[in-house]
């Protein structure tokens, strides 16, 4: 599919859901709740943004570890670029500039450095899950979480969990054994041409390799501390600006929040346009009992919250370092190819970033 297409089809999807979330909203009241939502717990929501990002580094900083030393600086505006990308490009740019980024202004393999946004993803899934077990088993009101709903939040916390170990073991695998990945790919050629099969071989090897960081249970450990403290800052703005509006939502009851949020945000939208708003509004009238005008304002606003400070931030050093959203499209496209390599060949180009 096209890049334009693409983009047409995920702004498509936006609007749909953008005019289902509102569809049974009454507007004007919903303007009256953003107006007199709570200026101080809107501040603590954006006090949350900024300790996730500085957590964020710090955990991508651990990870990179085993392979280079990476500047905080260069972690932490890599980080706020990629995130912005998030929200101003489709099919999740973001996570494809981050350690592209890095790579070039540090010298590292980009396919490693690449592994480790997905070893993240892995942690991501750990601490959202953890967090929500805190919540299911430790401070779930039984008015709050139907019984129809309850053993399904707790299987799916369950099963979710089991995942987290298969993926765990999984990376470490790869990590180690990456000749013999490609080794074991390369037998296909029994059943598949020759040369297709040794192509696949050199892309399992070169994806393998970019694992090294899962060999160091200590990194790994450094991972999971560091993660649970994002989550929780997460969960935390949720929470803040929920209460601006005066909705009742304990704070570990914003645990239970994240959950679809992550859904929401998992949706090819920018910046989970439309779905994270729809989620948001589900979970907390489902769950929490708010009004539907209330949930609906609350709801653009918790998105606003998390989303444009880093945005802004990120236009900003976007400026600083020479780039415009068009040429962030395009490193986006290059990072694609340089991380995900067709052979395992892989060479570092010069840098296109600056070094500031």
């Amino acid at each position: 599919m096209s890049t334009h297409a693409r983009t047409a089809l995920v702004s498509l999807l936006a609007i749909a859901l953008l005019g289902w979330f509102l569809s049974h909203a009454n507007l004007i009241e919903v303007w009256h709740h953003v107006q007199r939502a709570d200026l101080t717990m809107l501040f603590v929501g954006f006090v949350f943004v900024v300790l996730t990002y500085v957590a964020r580094t710090f955990r991508w900083q651990a990870l990179l570890l085993p392979l280079g030393r990476v500047r905080f600086s260069t972690t932490l505006r890599a980080t706020i670029i990629g995130f912005a990308a998030l929200g101003l490009l489709p099919a999740r740019a973001g996570d494809l500039l981050r350690p592209y980024i890095v790579a070039r202004k540090e010298g590292l393999s980009a396919p490693a450095t690449f592994a480790t946004v997905v070893m993240e993803r892995v942690l991501d899934l750990v601490a959202v899950l953890g967090l929500l077990a805190v919540y299911a088993w430790g401070f779930a009101n039984p008015t709050d979480v139907p019984e129809a709903l309850r053993r399904p939040i707790e299987l799916s916390a369950a099963v979710g969990g089991t995942a987290a170990i298969v993926l765990f073991i999984v990376m470490w695998v790869l990590g180690t054994h990456p000749e013999r990945i490609g080794g074991l790919v390369r037998a296909a050629d029994r059943l598949l041409p020759q040369a297709l099969a040794h192509k696949l071989a050199d892309i399992a090897t070169a994806f393998s390799r970019g694992f090294v960081a899962a060999k160091s249970p200590f990194t790994l450990l450094v991972g999971v501390l560091w993660s649970f403290p994002i989550w929780v800052f997460i969960a935390g703005e949720t929470w803040a600006v929920t209460r601006a509006f005066d909705i009742e939502l304990p704070f570990a009851g914003s645990f239970l929040v994240q959950v679809f949020l992550v859904i929401g945000v998992a949706v090819p939208t920018p910046g989970g346009v439309g779905s994270y708003h729809e989620a948001y509004r589900w979970a907390i009238t489902t769950f929490f009992h708010a009004a539907n005008d209330s949930a609906v304002a609350a709801a653009i606003v918790v998105h606003l919250v998390g989303f444009v400070p880093v945005i802004v931030a990120g236009l900003i050093l976007m400026v600083q370092e020479g780039m415009s959203v068009h040429q962030l499209q395009e490193m986006a496209g290059e990072a694609r190819e340089e991380e995900m390599p067709h052979t395992s060949d892989v060479r570092l180009q010069q840098p296109r970033v600056s070094s500031k």
